[in-house]
């Protein structure tokens, strides 16, 4: 017999502004990652260490499904947080499509309007424009993906698996975790992965290895990780994660500054490379988590710069993340595009960036405001026939109007 906590499902969950700030973050290093040759791109994460904002984004999701939906899970409201999550599922899934439709929209004018075939090749949709009937149903699939469309199918799987993955965690967290690490070391092995087209490619992210990464987080968002805080945070293990932090910060400058190439031996390179993205590479991955030690140190749930106006434009398009991730994408082809067919300056190239940023920011200000409109909504009651209204020609609905609870 399932005994329901009513209290859980009710409880009110407190925002935290730092997970908020960080997508933040996230968004606007994937809005200049996807700009090619960009010189603000040399401020963001994947110019310094092994990761970048994709494991920003994947971890912080997993946290949240596991610090929101964990406790209502283990108050007896399985489907009602499967309710929730695959309704986002769909959301998602939804935006998806949307925004393949219209990407793939906006490169075919480009290369009609200016007669650049370039664009077809880069973003890989030429075979879409040639064969639309057979890439409609690919897409729909999630098989067909467009350059810098490959993470919201990671994000769609993720999310429709979440609600068994926090119910597993809820009853066997340890378990559930050593069976997520299994699963990333058979898929590494035996190369698994989803298929994509055209025939005899794969995901871009297998699913199957950075699963990892979102169990890990939810994992600590259950409250796992608080078993373990005295080890996480004591000093040996910072100093091993600082010196981790610092050997990727060498490794990454070697892209960059072939002088120090000559400081790696050469067992190392081999050792090493290549640092794979696709399966999600171990280095990767603790190099996330090594800087995720040190910014949980430094930036407490408390910490009184989250109030300042001056991170409040980050933090506005964190809360707004799959909108304003949509709208990036969009962002990044202009400015690529205006790059590509005008200039290549540098000051060019700051000026489509902070461009980019402030259309963002606005879009995620509007939306903000539009969230605090008070939504209505119509309750309508049936009422059963009884001798006296009836007789009296009552209406049989009662409809009433009221603000929806938030």
């Amino acid at each position: 017999m399932i005994i329901r906590d009513q209290a859980a499902l009710l409880a009110p969950v407190e925002r935290d502004l730092r997970l908020d700030l960080f997508r933040g973050i996230g968004l606007w290093m994937i809005f200049l990652d996807h700009i090619p040759h960009d010189v603000v791109a040399w401020l963001t994460l994947r110019n310094y260490g092994f990761s970048d904002a994709a494991e920003f984004f994947v971890f912080i999701s997993g946290y949240l499904v596991g610090w929101i939906y964990g406790p209502i899970v283990a108050g007896g409201w399985f489907l009602a947080a499967l309710k929730r999550l695959w309704r986002r599922t769909a959301e998602m899934y939804v935006a998806h499509i949307m925004l393949f439709l219209l990407f793939t929209a906006q490169i075919a004018r480009t290369i009609r309007r200016f007669d650049n075939p370039m664009y077809a090749d880069e973003f890989n949709v030429h075979n879409f424009l040639d064969h639309p009937d057979i890439l409609i149903g690919q897409a729909l699939t999630l098989r067909y993906k467009p350059v810098n469309l490959d993470v919201l199918p990671l994000y769609i799987t993720l999310i429709f698996a979440s609600p068994f993955i926090v119910w597993c965690l809820v009853r066997r967290p340890n378990l559930t975790l050593a069976v997520s690490v299994v699963l990333y070391v058979l898929s590494r092995w035996f190369d698994w992965n989803v298929a994509s087209y055209p025939p005899g490619t794969t995901w871009y992210f297998n699913p199957f290895c950075w699963q990892l990464m979102f169990v890990v987080a939810a994992w600590c968002g259950v409250g796992q990780i608080e078993k373990i805080a005295k080890w996480v945070w004591s000093k040996p293990v910072m100093a091993i994660a600082a010196a981790w932090i610092a050997f990727a910060l060498l490794i990454v400058m070697t892209w960059h500054i072939h002088a120090l190439e000559a400081l790696i031996p050469k067992w190392m390179i081999k050792a090493i490379y290549p640092i794979d993205k696709t399966d999600l590479d171990m280095l990767r991955f603790t190099h996330f988590l090594a800087l995720a030690i040190w910014v949980t140190y430094f930036v407490p749930r408390r910490w009184k710069a989250l109030q300042l106006k001056w991170l409040r434009p980050l933090i506005l398009c964190g809360q707004h993340s799959l909108p304003i991730f949509c709208l990036s994408v969009f962002l990044s082809f202009s400015a690529h595009w205006i790059l590509m067919q005008y200039t290549r300056g540098a000051w060019e190239q700051l000026a489509v960036s902070f461009a980019g940023f402030a259309i963002m920011v606005g879009a995620a200000w509007l939306l903000d405001r539009a969230g605090r409109v008070p939504s209505l909504f119509v309750k309508v009651t049936d009422v059963d026939d009884e001798p006296g209204p009836a007789a009296e020609g009552a209406p049989v609905k009662v409809i009433a109007a009221a603000p929806a609870s938030r």
